[in-house]
């Protein structure tokens, strides 16, 4: 192409709006059917490319076009994924919040004690005089209390797991590395080694 482009601080090419322009011209003329020979010079002709547009420009425009498309349909495929994994963690944040909450409270009721109650009246004990202290009541609220750590255990795994997917949609882990070692032996069945040297 004998257009200037526009190079970055790393020596890569930037799209220009010209040059896209024109790429999505090419791309344009590439869907109505048209050969690339004849893509150069309706573009030359019309004055959408240089004099200089030739065959091979217009093959790399019109690649250049459907490369932008399928990168900015991943991008946008990208964002739509992460923009679901905030929605979850928040979800997940709001969920671990609410069962802190319950345990806290769970926690602070098995601190009280509390008296076995029947037809409305505290149950005493002959003996001392004093409340029978109601166990059934902390055996319930040491299941709850299970139960609610269970949740929140879970919970947890599923704030690390939205973590983890958000690294490999970015590409923030590394591959494993494999490393293999030995060696092969192969052994001819039917001939004498000595034979063959």
């Amino acid at each position: 192409m004998s257009e200037q482009q526009i190079r970055d601080g790393n020596g890569k090419f930037l799209r220009t709006l010209a040059g896209a322009e024109r790429q999505a011209r090419a791309a344009d003329l590439r869907s109505q059917g048209l050969s690339y020979r004849k893509i150069a010079a309706q573009m030359a002709g019309e004055g959408s490319a240089t004099p200089g547009y030739d065959v091979k420009s217009a093959y790399r425009d019109v690649r250049s076009a459907l490369d932008a498309v399928v990168r900015e349909s991943a991008e946008q495929a990208l964002a739509v994924a992460l923009q679901q994994l905030d929605d979850a963690l928040e979800r997940l944040l709001d969920a671990r919040d609410r069962l802190n909450g319950q345990r806290n409270q769970i926690i602070e009721l098995m601190g009280h004690n509390h008296s076995t109650v029947s037809h409305g009246k505290v149950v005493y004990d002959e003996v001392s005089g004093e409340p029978v202290p109601d166990d059934e009541f902390q055996l319930k609220a040491h299941d709850r209390l299970l139960r609610v750590e269970m949740l929140l255990e879970t919970n947890e795994g599923r704030i690390q797991a939205n973590g983890e997917s958000r690294r490999r949609l970015l590409g923030l882990d590394q591959p494993a590395k494999t490393q293999v070692s030995g060696g092969v032996t192969y052994q001819v069945i039917g001939i004498d080694p000595e034979e063959l040297r």
